[in-house]
Parts: C-alpha cells; sequence; structure tokens
C-alpha cells in the first residue's frame, strides 16, 4: 500500500455532534443513518434526515465521506418500505450503503444505481468464495466478520484484488458470533439483528441447578474473584497491531465500533488511531502512545481479539467480574462548534484546572485574562478558570454536569475541544471510591 494509497480510518457517527466530531479528530470517513432499517434504532433516532443531510454536506465539504446503514434484514411485508427509504437516502448522496443481504443488495442497486454498496460485517464473509458471490453481485466492498484472521483476508484479497475489505479495530464485541445472539429476543423481545439489541450480555447472572425428581433448587456460588458477568465480552482494542495490518497491504479500512458512546469516546478513539495510521506512514509508529489515550476511555477490559488469533485460541476476551470500568480520564467540559463557549459535563469550580484535548491538526493561543489562563505544560495545555461566567451573563462558583448554559472560554478554542481530568481528582470532586472501581453498566456515565 502507497502513501498515495493510505488506508482509510472509519470512525462511527451516532448522531449530529458526533459526526462532526469524529471529523474534526481524524475520521476520514463516518457511518451512520437514521433509524429506519439501521441495526442501531437507539442511536438513529437521533438522526432526522435533515440533521443526517447537514452532516453528509458538512462532510463532503471537507472532502470526507458518509456511508449510510440499512443494514438490518427485511421482512417481506417490508420490502416496499426498504426500497423507498433507499430512495431518500440517496437523495442525500451518501458514498456508500452499507447493508447486510443479497436482496437488499439488490434493491439498493435498483434505486440507487450510482451509489456504492458495502456489505455488513452482519454477512459473516469469511472466504474468498462468499466474497465472490457478493463481489458478482456488485457489492465494491466487504466488511468482514470480526472473527476472521488477516490471513484470509489475504486470501479473499489475493482472489478478488478490487473487492475493498474493511475490518473492526476498535469497539465493542458481540458475544455470539458477529452479532448473531438470542439472548435478547428471548428475555425482553428485542432483536439484535434488527437493531434493538437490549445488551442482555453485559449484565451479572446467577447459577442455578435444579432436580427435577425432587423439586430442589441449589444457587451455585463463583469462585471468588471470578464473578458473574459469564458473558460480557471485552472491547476490542488492535492499536497496537495497526502496523502488522497496514503492513499487510490488504485492508482498505480501519473501522472504530460505537456510534452509541459519547462524544468524548468519539473523538479520542478516532484521534488515537488517526495518529497510529499517520505514524506507520511515517515511520515512527510507537504504541504505548495510542493505548495511553485509549485507556482514558471508559471501557470493559480490552482484547486484540481474533484478526491475528483464532477465537478458540484466545482465553482473554472476557471480562467476567465487571461490565463496565472508568478510563483513566473524566470529561469536563465540550467547547462549542463556534470555540466560543463550553458546556459542562462533570463538575467544575473556579480555580480548577482542566486539560485541553484539540482536535487533530488544530492549533491553539496563550490567553490569561478576567475569565481563565491557558498554559503550556510539557506539551500539554491546561485551562484554568477564574470565572465562571455564561454567555447570558450569569455567573457561577462551580457549574455541574447536564447544566445547560454556555460558559464562555478565556480564548476562542477549537471547534469542539475537549476538556478533561484525571478521573481520581473528578471522583475525588464526587466523593466516590477509587478510580479502579469497576462500575456496574446500568451506573455507566454517559460523558465518557
Amino acid at each position: 500500500m502507497t502513501l498515495q494509497n493510505k488506508v482509510e480510518l472509519l470512525a462511527p457517527a451516532g448522531n449530529l455532534e458526533k459526526m462532526k466530531i469524529a471529523l474534526n479528530y481524524g475520521a476520514d470517513a463516518v457511518y451512520g443513518g437514521t433509524s429506519t432499517f439501521s441495526l442501531r434504532i437507539r442511536s438513529g433516532k437521533e438522526f432526522d434526515m435533515d440533521a443526517y443531510a447537514e452532516g453528509i454536506a458538512y462532510a463532503h465539504a471537507r472532502g470526507k465521506k458518509v456511508y449510510s446503514t440499512v443494514n438490518s434484514f427485511p421482512f417481506n411485508s417490508q420490502l416496499k418500505l426498504y426500497e423507498n427509504h433507499i430512495a431518500k437516502i440517496a437523495e442525500l448522496k451518501p458514498d456508500a450503503l452499507i447493508v447486510s443481504s443479497p436482496g437488499v443488495v439488490k434493491i439498493a442497486h435498483r434505486v440507487a444505481p450510482d451509489i456504492p454498496i458495502h456489505l455488513s460485517t452482519q454477512a459473516n464473509v469469511m472466504n474468498a468464495m462468499d466474497a465472490e458471490v457478493y463481489y458478482d453481485l456488485g457489492v465494491k466492498r466487504i466488511i468482514v466478520a470480526r472473527e476472521i484472521s488477516l490471513k484470509d483476508c489475504e486470501a479473499i484479497k489475493t482472489h478478488l484484488p478490487d473487492l475493498e475489505l474493511e475490518i473492526f479495530v476498535h469497539g465493542s464485541m458481540c458475544f455470539a458470533y458477529s452479532g448473531r445472539c438470542l439472548i435478547s429476543s428471548l428475555q425482553t423481545g428485542r432483536v439484535p439483528n434488527r437493531g434493538s439489541c437490549a445488551n442482555d450480555c453485559r449484565f451479572p447472572y446467577e447459577i442455578y441447578a435444579h432436580n427435577p425428581e425432587s423439586g430442589t433448587t441449589f444457587r451455585l456460588d463463583e469462585e471468588e474473584g471470578i464473578g458473574t458477568y459469564i458473558m460480557n465480552a471485552k472491547d476490542m482494542n488492535m492499536a497496537s497491531h495497526v502496523d502488522e495490518i497496514l503492513k499487510s497491504g490488504v485492508i482498505d479500512s480501519l473501522k472504530i465500533e460505537g456510534r452509541t458512546k459519547s462524544p468524548y469516546y468519539a473523538g479520542v478513539v478516532t484521534k488515537a488511531y488517526r495518529h497510529a495510521i499517520d505514524d506507520y506512514y511515517a515511520n515512527d509508529f510507537d504504541e504505548t502512545r495510542y493505548q495511553r489515550e485509549l485507556g482514558t476511555t471508559q471501557n470493559r477490559g480490552f482484547t486484540d481479539a481474533y484478526l491475528l488469533s483464532r477465537p478458540f485460541e484466545r482465553n482473554n476476551t472476557e471480562s467476567n467480574d465487571f461490565s463496565m470500568q472508568y478510563g483513566t480520564h473524566q470529561v469536563a467540559g465540550l467547547v462549542s462548534e463556534d470555540g466560543l463557549s463550553w458546556k459542562c459535563k462533570d463538575k467544575t469550580c473556579i480555580g480548577d484546572s482542566v486539560e485541553i484535548v484539540l482536535p487533530v491538526g488544530a492549533t491553539i493561543e496563550m490567553a490569561d485574562n478576567d475569565i481563565g489562563k491557558i498554559d503550556e505544560v510539557n506539551g500539554q495545555y491546561w485551562l484554568t478558570f477564574k470565572k465562571m461566567l455564561s454567555t447570558s451573563g450569569k455567573e457561577f462558583e462551580c457549574i455541574h454536569s447536564g447544566d445547560l448554559h454556555d460558559i464562555l472560554l478565556p480564548t476562542q478554542l477549537p471547534s469542539y475541544t475537549i476538556l478533561r481530568r484525571k478521573i481520581d481528582e473528578a471522583l475525588e470532586k464526587k466523593g466516590l471510591a477509587e478510580s479502579s472501581t469497576p462500575m456496574r453498566q446500568e451506573q455507566e456515565s454517559k460523558n465518557n
């Protein structure tokens, strides 16, 4: 793969704000869609057609791409609805349609013949023969199953050199085989392959043994320290292997999972992989830099999954004793698109200092005035608040998470700059336990 043909970095876009953040933090392309026929209904509800059209225009104005998700599986009664929806999406001129089934591939070709088709990972392509079937149907790119190996990707590329291959490199993993899970359907009636998975695999479970002859039921106690999150998969994290992946020369796009995750996740994870890719091409690859940033996000523990190892050879892909844990940092605030103010994501008071995390390629000017002071210390930028003044003129001693006031900055910052602090400081302000304490999923902060 030449410098002129760099691998693409593809980031999630759960709503318009997260789409803009991902693009500002280094994504070459983003994927997402409205809730209609998408596998992320909860995320898609934040995108109506007008907002989605705005997002596509925003991306195209910056030379970036948008791939539209229409990747659920239709019933017979929905075929005409799929056709109508694809026609509406096509009017917005996305750069590709992501679909899952051969029938929808045919619909897309008929209704939107000028828009490339990408095959969703839900199709479970694992070999050159299946890849050829979809290639013959006119699919331009295949998002391969998470269980595939890099060697199998190489075999597909050798057989079909013009077929683009996309792989997941970061984010949540499914307990089941590439999303083919019935647990959510069984317990809540929410169907994973139709976009409404309830993430039942993330919950703790108690195990019982029942004797049908006596009618006796015993509760089985878990071994101490093992825990009861018996189906909870760790999060994929392939940042340390970006160099190996790119060196193979057979992968066209690196994909980050996470349309329902936070704006902080969208920005920081995208930026980490942007640097990993760029550093590889500059012969300056250093995995510790990227892992340090990825470790600032909440996670279920990390695994490098199956691309370089067979699934049955792995014994570290589950996190049995907790559902979610804090990262090393907590978001304090997010700067507005115009860069003149910020909104609070974690309690912040006069006198507090927070780290400034800039979008890719952005610069910053030092400042020192009545509102606050910006310093540079060892290559990091810090903002110290002297006054909490809203754009409407209201003053605060402290501003709390969820407060909707726009708080003035001492100087204009780049759009969607992130303000953060270390987790120990954040928890101390809340009066909570040590940062290493894992969190139950239902207690998970929405800010990080």
